[in-house]
């Protein structure tokens, strides 16, 4: 299977296995993680989503021991220093306490409403205050490589000295500071000069430096962080559309320059914007919707909802595309998922088989609608229907069995379980229909009944047809 994905730098779906240096027993993904200073809002899940997608396909197509995915956590940032001051006052503790505490219990909801939604845990979660001493390191090999100056307790990267840069956003240098919002500083060589290092006064966090007392750019901890557990080169780095520009800009620019010309990565990745009912998110508009709201209260739609629910809602557009989160959407997910569970359950066992149409698909620059597409054609093969013209034909239970096979595999890829738990006791329903039927025969109505009552009252609906009796579960 060709794995083709759709590389921001080149403008063109590169074939990962082409790509030189590319090795299959070795492959490393990073991508930039959430910033963690308040709840992940549903924008937030896109790229989680998208990328598990991606992590997923290639454990299935190289080995899962083959296959390193790093998501970092920023948990020092100027945002978060802003929260962490704010609380400090109200709670009479230090800045650095209080950014101690809103990052920890930050994280911890952030990974509880990432796993509801499916998702794997990557191989890493590496946080950036681990890495301090690699980030100060990498700028100091900067410096002496001429990349990057210090001027009143700033380091700097001097953008002058890479000529490509700007190579992954092809902007000129007008939008680029205009894109950037530059700080216009006297300190500054170039008004695109970006900051690696700033200081820090008493009442800030900080650590310890050659230049002072201070605390990262945002930049360099990704680059840091990248370095130390994936290499200098990877195969991999993904993140939202509108982290091109500055943030994987200014990564390419200091990678490249700490290791002497080699490329950060070899494909990189973004996922396009979300907005709401045709809006663009935001609390001021009112429909700011936070993951665990989705998830824990009747906020949207005057409901709660499944975590798989919500993750297909997400994958049923391309990531590349602009995704606009609706009701009407997030209903339609669930009736898919309702019908492609039933679809397992009616197949009445399941046989393991490859889906290979919808590997295909998804191997094809993560094409989510085209795999979905394949998935309601296992369905209809699970339900009993053969494709294609004339009348539909009942095939033989193996077959049926089969569909329902490449139905869960393919379910299994895009992170939804479609074996229920009602499927560990498809069995003693199955012999509970036998019975019934075997009354019914012997017109022993009264039990018939009975048994038809009994699996009711556990949920389990049967209906009669002529070509025999299948079962649904009452949601």
């Amino acid at each position: 299977m060709t794995l083709r994905l759709y590389n921001t730098l080149t403008r063109q779906k590169d074939e990962l296995e082409k790509l030189p240096g590319f090795g299959p027993n070795n492959v490393r993904m990073y991508v930039c993680g959430p910033t963690v200073y308040d709840f992940a809002h549903i924008g937030n899940a896109r790229p989680v989503i998208v990328f598990d997608v991606l992590f997923r396909l290639l454990r299935h197509l190289y080995g899962p021991e083959h296959v390193t995915y790093v998501r970092n956590v920023t948990d020092v940032d100027d945002k978060i220093n802003a929260r962490a001051a704010e609380t400090a006052k109200a709670k009479g503790i230090s800045v650095e306490q209080a950014r101690v505490e809103i990052t920890a219990a930050t994280s911890k909801q952030f990974d509880q409403d990432i796993a509801a939604l499916g998702n794997l845990e990557p191989t890493h979660a590496p946080r950036a205050t681990a890495y301090i001493g690699q980030m100060i390191a990498m700028i100091e090999r900067l410096i002496a490589e001429g990349h990057a100056y210090a001027a009143e307790g700033h380091v700097l990267f001097d953008v002058s000295s890479k000529p490509d840069y700007g190579k992954l956003s092809r902007r000129s240098l007008d939008d680029m500071i205009a894109g950037a919002r530059v700080e216009v500083a006297p300190y500054k060589k170039n008004p695109m000069d970006f900051v690696l290092w700033k200081p820090s006064d008493a009442s800030a966090p900080g650590w310890g430096s050659p230049w002072g007392r201070g605390r990262p750019g945002w930049h360099i901890e990704c680059s840091a962080m990248g370095e130390a557990l994936l290499g200098e080169t990877f195969d991999i780095h993904g993140g939202g559309i509108d982290l091109v520009f500055p943030h994987h800009e200014n990564e390419i620019a200091q990678s490249e320059c700490a290791h002497g010309g080699h490329a950060l990565a070899r494909i990189w990745m973004h996922n396009g914007f979300l907005q709401v009912e045709g809006e663009k998110m935001a609390k001021s508009l009112g429909n700011f919707i936070a993951v665990r709201d989705l998830l824990a209260t009747e906020s949207f739609g005057g409901q709660c909802w499944p975590g798989d629910v919500l993750r297909l809602a997400m994958l049923m557009t391309h990531y590349r595309q602009p995704i606009d989160w609706t009701l009407s959407g997030v209903e339609e997910s669930r009736t898919i998922l309702d019908k492609w569970r039933q679809a397992v359950l009616n197949a009445g066992g399941v046989t393991e088989a490859a889906p290979t149409e919808f590997l295909e698909q998804v191997s094809d620059d993560l094409n989510t609608p085209g795999a979905i597409r394949c998935m309601h054609d296992y369905a209809r093969g699970a339900n009993g229907f053969f494709f294609g013209g004339g009348e539909p034909q009942l095939p033989a239970e193996t077959a049926r069995a089969v569909w329902a096979g490449k139905l869960v595999a393919a379910g299994g890829l895009l992170g939804v379980d479609l074996l229920p738990p009602e499927q560990t006791i498809s069995a003693e329903i199955e012999a509970a229909i036998a019975a019934r039927t075997a009354a019914r025969k012997a017109k022993d109505f009264k039990e018939s009944d009975r048994i038809r009552d009994e699996l009711a009252a556990k949920g389990i609906i049967l209906k009669d047809s002529p070509a025999g009796t299948t079962w649904e579960v009452k949601r």
